[in-house]
């Protein structure tokens, strides 16, 4: 009991002290076309019970968001990705946010509607943690193309100058490809 406990305190300190701290950042650049992966497909449940694929965005660009409501620097970014959800929704963008919480619903649905999140939750897990290449500090953002690929990976707290350099160079990168047809968006 004594050991469950001692790890779980050791392991909470390294989360508070590598990824969920408002000291780190990093500039990352979006990827060159030949070195991007294709982003893992998922299923998990939004708020009202309906299945989200990543597939579903095929054709958009997505800001993927690892996050949770105990994370000091999810707070300070969550109002930047509604902003961008604003601003760029009509130009094949979405954000969709993947609560890490255990309590699931019960503390992201309060939290979510008094933040005013007006982008997709969807409730995260282990699995998609590894799927993700084990997301093990929050936040840990994907900035994902209009075909599917991770572009760009930030963990822990980025600049909102970063996210929106990066939002752009993807929807302008992709829009000739869309506007000739080449990719649809759903």
């Amino acid at each position: 009991m004594f050991v469950a406990r001692l790890s779980l305190a050791v392991a909470a300190i390294l989360l508070l002290a590598t990824g969920c701290s408002s000291s780190r950042t990093a500039k990352v650049a979006v990827k060159d076309h030949k070195d991007r992966k294709k982003a893992p497909e998922f299923a998990l449940k939004d708020a009202n019970g309906q299945t989200v694929h990543l597939s579903d965005y095929r054709g958009k660009v997505v800001l993927l968001d690892f996050w949770a409501t105990w994370c000091g620097p999810c707070k300070i970014e969550i109002p930047w990705f509604q902003e961008f959800e604003r601003q760029h929704k009509d130009k094949g963008f979405a954000v969709i946010g993947v609560a890490m919480d255990e309590e699931g619903w019960d503390v992201v649905k309060p939290f979510a509607k008094y933040i005013g999140i007006n982008y997709r939750l969807v409730i995260g897990d282990d699995t998609i943690a590894t799927l993700y290449g084990g997301v093990d500090a929050m936040p840990t953002t994907f900035l994902i193309d209009r075909e599917g690929r991770i572009a760009s990976v930030h963990v822990g707290l980025s600049g909102k100058r970063d996210f929106e350099d990066e939002i752009q160079a993807l929807l302008r990168d992709s829009s000739t490809s869309v506007s000739a047809g080449l990719v649809r968006a759903k």
